[in-house]
């Protein structure tokens, strides 16, 4: 049985794209896009997911306090046979309930060093906070916003002439292929997690 996945996106889902690329060139084994889901009907991510031929829905999120729109959301993923969820600019919260459904088994990416810089416009943060290097992190969700264990990094040197957009772009390359090596860990089973550490482990002959 394939492992499947269900990814949350909220606008273009580029992540969303480097991970469905990713299982076509064969760089998660066993892996399976089984919905996407976006709160936007705007989301180009769905017109990404339609050009893929990968089921996909819109569940407004407008209205709706959030652990209402959260059950929506869970009971798709659910009825989808989804294992692992991956968010891919889903700018939405998730309740503790959401995170107890799928425990250890959601993964965000975001485009600081965390703990560095968490929330919206963290490449904007970083430059005027004047660090030399950014980057992006991929951890496991919690209750809390950008807080959750950390599986993976990547440093991303900031230039003396970068602005938003330049600096963002260079995370972003990074962040399409971190996103891919998190995703694989995971879906090995070949690590373990000691408080905040996630520590993998050497595969087993």
């Amino acid at each position: 049985m394939p492992h499947r996945i269900g990814v949350l996106l909220s606008g273009r889902g580029s992540n969303f794209v480097a991970l469905a690329d990713s299982i076509a060139a064969g760089r998660l084994p066993g892996a399976q896009i089984a919905l996407v889901i976006s709160n936007r009907e705007d989301a180009p991510g769905l017109v990404r997911a339609a050009e893929r031929q990968i089921p996909a829905q819109v569940i407004p999120s407008k209205g709706l306090q959030r652990e209402a729109y959260d059950n929506l959301v869970i009971a798709e993923l659910k009825r989808a046979g989804v294992e692992l969820v991956c968010l891919a600019g889903f700018m939405r919260l998730l309740s503790p309930y959401f995170v107890a459904s799928f425990p250890q088994r959601i993964l965000n990416i975001h485009p600081s060093l965390l703990p560095s810089f968490p929330g919206l416009e963290a490449q904007r943060q970083a430059l005027e906070y004047g660090v030399k290097f950014s980057g992006c992190t991929v951890h496991l969700v919690d209750e809390n916003l950008d807080a959750g264990p950390i599986l993976a990094q990547s440093i991303v040197p900031v230039r003396d002439d970068d602005t938003d957009e330049s600096l963002s772009a260079r995370i972003l390359a990074e962040e399409h292929r971190i996103y891919t090596d998190a995703v694989r860990l995971i879906l090995s089973g070949n690590y373990r997690i000691e408080g905040r550490r996630v520590i993998a482990l050497q595969n087993q002959p």
